[in-house]
């Protein structure tokens, strides 16, 4: 190994000291010990919360369902993305498989796309096709985004009982598992909360036993605010960390693991040699060094014949830009190079699988299926950075339709910025020294330390994440359910003034005031502001249909996509809605294939896609009046007459006709958005914009920044603490 160097121990996971209470096992098998402790947890009659924060690999998941297979226990369990809950249904599906449960529990899957579809199919309303699907099973894979919209009322009608389906919820399922709860935001952890307050003060009316709902959270990086917050509001919350334990062992020798493994301790991670590369702070530096340095990856296959590998970077665009290229290079080598990201039809997603290289842009998207010992990744921030070197080193190798194949060694390369090299290699003392050898444990500690610390927004819950509360509040008021949910309504309340340290007087005076404004903007009731808070991931104001023309199966070509990542990256033309949505129902019917569309009803415009572009082009918003009253206000407002400016792009003309029609939920600051990111410590991918107004139209950097939808509300919590620390530093 080079400069900049390490190498990372094995990492073994302590056994348990027994099965707790009828546990019935396979022959040959055991169980670590937080395996164990969360079991013993979710049979506890005195704890409601549950967080396991054990490492990535490391058996959380059967932890999660083996009540659930031992008896029946119902549990409903919440996936950020669709490729992890398919990964969890292949899982539990060989669980059942080895543990024969007497019951034999029902396992069904239910995204968005497959409940268009089933609802269609069967002839199914929304309501009626969710009601059928959680009623048929024990286990119910899905997400968080349509555990929220039940809960919000999204998928009953006008006349129904709000109830209608969340009370089917807390009545079949048991247990609620939330995995990979690490990757959600304030505006997601907040929602979260609502919803176990909500079911906290309504389930008991409708409860099937006397014990009461488990909920458990699943995550290598525990968030210690949802802790703090579910506690406060009176749940009894109980820690399963191993690593606090120490029940994780790092064996420096061959010997010190024979003997491990004589004592049944497990091997979670392998030896792992890790190499920093340290890159310029630039949008397109990891994507240069991977094609000057292309022969590297070219030498692990050649070297190491049977390796499967995977970079894993920030940017779609980026993998987009760099499959073809790899394709290309390695093809002649009987090298199989697949994509699988946010933006990958189902049929390359599932090619991914049988692929010897893959790129994405996520962990989560690349799936626990893909056994890997090659990993080239970049990352946005620590946990990010946890997250992606936690994916190498987990399997010893793979069955290949002949053969089994066993790596013979595990390679990680980390595409980091200069000044975290600098960090942790340099200077009087630097923590890490060229070759060294360390556990993962020291290591993560040690990233947390020195990456850079991004800003974490603790001021949206008492600003924004009670004005969901106040909105499920509200529904709790509804004349077919009000006398039922009286004594709840108010609990319900008391609960979440609380935990969001506000009151109700205080966030109904907030939502009277964003609807008299909107209606003075527009002369239409509704709020949009309001919308916006009580969203889940957000509302993508900006949203487009996208017909991907890169795809080569055409059933997969329907997608979606951001305006700004579109006037960023894509080479596009502008399609109107009646050719998209016909060209949907041609495609649907010549391929046998169903194509959901409800994705697409509210989307700001459609697009074809020809092609990614090999460099960014410049844009930005503009204002037609004066900027700076809005900026002076420091708030969250509803802006109209917005456009872009993007000389090179000859459809900019007819995207300012629709954009300027739009009224968006924005935050503007008076600061160049370089700035804004630096002295607000914002995430990589925060979604802020230049925005130029009337008077500085022809400015070469735009002087104001801008963030709409979810963005405008947490930029808001930003500075508003700016300002009340005297942010008039922004205006001089």
């Amino acid at each position: 190994m080079s400069a900049n160097s390490i190498k990372l121990k094995p990492v073994y996971s302590c056994p348990a000291s027994g099965v707790p209470g009828a546990t019935k096992l396979p022959e040959g098998w055991s169980l670590s010990w937080h395996q164990a402790e969360t079991l013993a947890a979710l049979c506890n009659p005195n704890l409601d919360v549950v967080f396991n924060t054990a490492m990535t690999g490391d058996g959380k998941s059967l932890a999660a369902y083996l009540r659930t297979l031992q008896e029946y226990y119902c549990a409903i369990g919440l996936y950020p993305t669709n490729e992890l809950a398919r990964d969890q249904e292949i899982q539990i599906s060989g669980y059942i498989k080895k543990l024969q449960p007497q019951h034999q529990p029902r396992v069904n899957r239910l995204s968005s796309l497959e409940l268009e579809i089933y609802s269609e199919t069967e002839g199914l309303k929304k309501a009626d096709a969710i009601a059928t699907r959680t009623g048929q099973s024990e286990i119910l894979l899905t997400n968080p985004d349509i555990l929220h919209y039940i809960y919000r009322g999204a998928y009953v009608l006008h006349n129904d009982s709000p109830d209608k389906l969340w009370n089917r919820i807390d009545r079949n399922f048991d247990l609620f598992i939330f995995d990979e709860f690490h990757i959600f935001g304030e505006p997601q952890i907040a929602s979260v909360i609502n919803k176990l307050l909500l079911i906290r003060y309504t389930s008991g009316l409708l409860r099937r036993s006397s014990e009461g709902k488990k909920f458990l959270f699943l995550s290598a990086t525990p968030n210690r605010r949802l802790m703090e917050s579910l506690s406060k509001a009176g749940f009894r919350c109980h820690l399963i960390d191993p690593v606090e334990q120490n029940k994780y062992q790092f064996p420096d020798t061959l010997e010190q693991q024979l003997q491990l493994e004589a004592e049944n301790w497990r091997q979670v991670a392998r030896e792992i040699h890790l190499k920093f590369i340290p890159l310029e702070s630039s949008s397109q530096a990891s994507e240069t060094w991977l094609r000057e340095n292309s022969s590297l990856i070219l030498a692990q296959f050649q070297q190491h014949p049977g390796s499967k590998g995977a970079i894993i970077l920030n940017s779609i665009a980026a993998v987009k830009r760099l499959l073809p290229f790899f394709q290309e290079l390695l093809q002649p080598y009987g090298i199989i190079v697949a994509e699988n990201t946010g933006l990958s039809g189902k049929g390359e997603k599932e090619r991914s699988l049988s692929a010897d290289l893959v790129l994405g842009t996520s962990t989560i998207d690349i799936g626990v299926d893909f056994r890997i010992n090659f990993l080239i990744f970049e990352s946005s921030d620590a946990g990010n950075y946890i997250q992606r070197l936690g994916r190498v080193g987990r399997h010893g190798g793979y069955e290949r339709h002949d053969r089994q194949i066993v790596f013979d060694g595990f390679t990680a390369y980390a595409l980091v910025p200069n000044f975290l090299v600098e960090r942790l290699f340099e200077g009087d003392s630097p923590p890490l020294q060229a070759n060294g050898i360390y556990d993962r444990v020291f290591l993560h500690n040690t990233i947390r330390e020195k990456y850079r610390q991004i800003n974490d927004f603790r001021g949206y819950y008492p600003r924004w994440g009670a004005v969901q509360s106040f909105r499920l509040f509200y529904e709790l008021g509804n004349p077919t359910i009000k006398r039922q949910y009286a004594d709840s309504r108010e609990k319900f309340r008391q609960a979440w003034e609380q935990v969001f340290d506000t009151s109700l007087k205080k966030i109904a005076g907030k939502v009277r005031g964003w609807a008299e404004e909107w209606y003075q903007i527009s002369g239409k009731k509704g709020n949009p502001i309001a919308d916006e808070a009580c969203s889940f991931r957000g509302s993508s104001p900006l949203q487009c249909g996208l017909y991907d023309l890169t795809e080569y199966n055409e059933a997969e070509r329907f997608k979606t996509y951001d305006l700004p990542g579109i006037l960023s990256n894509l080479e596009i033309e502008l399609w109107t809605e009646a050719a998209f949505m016909l060209t949907l129902q041609e495609t649907a019917f010549r391929t046998g294939q169903p194509i959901p569309k409800g994705r697409f009803a509210h989307c700001f415009a459609f697009v074809k896609l020809h092609k990614y572009r090999e460099e960014r082009l410049n844009w930005r918003f503009t204002y037609p009046g004066d900027l700076a009253p809005i900026a002076d206000a420091w708030k969250v407002q509803v802006l109209t007459g917005i456009e872009i400016w993007q000389p090179d792009n000859r459809w900019a003309t007819d995207i300012n006709k629709r954009l300027r029609k739009q009224g968006l939920v924005g935050y503007v600051i008076r600061r160049p958005v370089s700035e804004v990111r630096m002295r607000l410590r914002l995430p990589m991918h925060f979604q802020i914009y230049p925005i130029s107004d009337h008077y500085s139209y022809h400015d070469a950097i735009a002087p104001y920044s801008v963030a709409f939808g979810q963005s405008a509300l947490l930029l808001d919590t930003l500075a508003y603490q700016l300002k009340s620390q005297g942010g008039e530093v922004w205006i001089a």
